[in-house]
């Protein structure tokens, strides 16, 4: 799709005449170019929120997943935009390119970091929330779904055109398909099918330029790059063709919890040893964290959540073929659909309908700091006990590990056929969280304590480099310069930690399509203008 001409004479006539001004300055010009080049500007009109609008608060709240980004302190945007239509975006990002503002673009506010819609430099939120069409193509599998849309609605849009098709992509429903599928996106299914960005086909994305590309028109080496190297960096994909993936009519499921007294420890490391080998229709996560046992004490309980693609009786065989001893019974599983597993991993009460999974309001918001890891060879018992140790303290009242298998069609991809490079050689993934009560004021001694975790965890995870992922942002790995350029070797500090020798290829890609570095934010891809220069450009 072209620019419109009103917005390209726009951009060729005032694209390097901006100067430096105040903040009023800059969001009084920014919202009057909005008006100004906006093909219909009473549309556009309709989605801009300032901070004189009197919806602008609940706006700007609605999508925020960490409440450590909802204090009075933390920068907000000088204004906040709902595109109702392509057109809006691409006016936006014209006109911020003008008027010297970053862009931050939200699809359901769940980056860890706060990075889709909190800046230090003045900026304004491109929310998509109002861009969540999708449209299911039974007979070829495949769907088309606008990046706004959130999990839970994509999940539910399948379910209704078929009860045997799925994508394998997370667990909550909440989370907004834009910001997943850019970084990667697992969940129950991707040891049979691989990850969410394994299985994008097409994508729409509106560049720096503010042109519209698909697949062709963008060239292979940038649709490489938006599955799997993060969202914020190469511009703004507004919808994704996705592959969908045929599930049996019948799924079983279980929940079973051991503690400390009922040998917790020798059945997460005796699971370590099976997770990523077995039947890949079959996926058994933990999650670890203290409770108080019937007792009243406390202790260490793991959760072991399983999903098979099939019935209980093949569940069963598994289980004592492959993990005898969590002595699993016919008792603990339920038989259901595949779309009911979505609503039962949701943690939503049993009996729950399905429109649940439409509710973009998430069942709780926390206050919390999160890590990842990547395991390859077994923790051993006392390197668990060690884990357990930390689980007492007082900051790990709502602590938390989630282990993830990996294995089965992981193991398949190559790492570099896509910027997730975390393939063979993981047995599993780590995800290492802490929560707080006590407001952001509280903040700095769990983030300590989140940070005393991971310097434990060293020995027993992935090393040179110590690998994390990229949608559990962790801006403790290393950050871009909030002004002027960052270099290569600044950046891949932690860009090697989440794309490995991906990001390389990243880095080109990047000063490919966008070498003045307008999509921006800590842990984008930086381009590498030397890299640029050599093309004669």
């Amino acid at each position: 799709m072209e620019i419109p001409s009103s917005l390209l004479s726009l951009s060729l006539g005032l694209l390097f005449s901006f100067v430096l001004a105040t903040s009023a300055d800059v969001y009084e010009n920014f919202v009057q170019c909005l008006t100004t080049h906006s093909q219909n500007p009473t549309s556009i009109s309709q989605v801009i929120y300032t901070p004189n609008n009197s919806s602008y608060t609940s706006v700007l709240e609605f999508s925020i997943r960490n409440l450590r980004f909802l204090s009075p302190d933390t920068p907000k945007p000088l204004v906040i935009i709902t595109p109702l239509h392509e057109s809006h975006i691409q006016v936006a990002i014209i006109c911020a390119r003008n008027h010297g503002l970053q862009i931050r673009t939200r699809s359901g506010g769940h980056d860890y970091e706060g990075l889709s819609y909190v800046s230090r430099v003045p900026f304004f939120i491109l929310d998509l929330i109002n861009l969540r069409s999708i449209s299911i193509d039974v007979e070829y599998s495949t769907a088309w779904v606008q990046s706004g849309a959130t999990l839970g609605e994509l999940y539910y849009s399948i379910a209704e055109k078929s009860k045997t098709l799925a994508f394998p992509a997370g667990m909550c429903p909440t989370v907004g398909v834009g910001g997943l599928f850019s970084g990667g996106g697992y969940g129950r299914l991707h040891r049979k099918y691989g990850l969410a960005a394994d299985n994008v086909i097409d994508a729409r994305i509106i560049n720096a330029n503010g042109r519209i590309l698909d697949r062709e028109s963008m060239g292979e080496d940038l649709f490489w790059a938006i599955r799997g190297g993060a969202g914020g960096s190469f511009g703004v994909v507004i919808a994704w063709k996705i592959k969908l993936v045929p599930v049996p009519s019948t799924v079983t499921v279980f929940t079973v919890r051991r503690t400390l007294e009922q040998n917790a420890t020798m059945l997460v490391h005796r699971w370590q040893y099976i997770a990523n080998k077995i039947d890949n229709d079959l996926n058994i996560g933990v999650d670890l964290g203290r409770v108080n046992s019937s007792e009243g004490k406390q202790t260490i309980e793991a959760s072991f959540h399983c999903l098979l693609l099939g019935g209980v009786d093949e569940l069963l065989g598994l289980m004592q073929k492959n993990f005898p001893e969590l002595g699993v019974v016919k008792e603990d599983c339920s038989e259901m659909s595949w779309i009911e597993s979505i609503v039962y991993f949701g943690g939503f009460p049993s009996g729950s309908s399905l429109d649940v999974l439409r509710d973009r309001t998430p069942l709780t918001r926390n206050t919390f700091k999160a890590k990842s890891d990547y395991v390859k060879e077994p923790i051993p018992e006392i390197g668990l006990e060690g884990i357990w140790r930390m689980f007492y303290e007082e900051e790990a009242a709502i602590a938390n590990i989630i282990l993830t298998p990996y294995g089965g069609k992981m193991d398949e991809i190559p790492e570099s056929e896509t910027p997730f490079p975390h393939r063979v050689g993981t047995i599993y993934q780590v995800q290492q969280a802490v929560g707080w009560e006590e407001g952001v004021e509280a903040s700095e001694k769990y983030i300590d304590w989140m940070r005393r975790l991971y310097s434990y965890m060293t020995p027993y995870v992935s090393n040179s480099p110590r690998e994390a992922y990229v949608n559990y942002r962790d801006l403790d790995l290393g950050i871009n310069n909030e002004k002027g350029k960052t270099s290569y070797e600044q950046a891949n500090i932690w860009g090697a930690k989440y794309f490995k020798n991906n990001f390389k290829r990243l880095v080109h890609v990047k000063t490919m399509v966008d070498p003045t570095d307008f999509f921006r934010h800590e842990q984008s891809i930086p381009p590498v203008s030397s890299w640029w220069k050599k093309r004669g450009n």
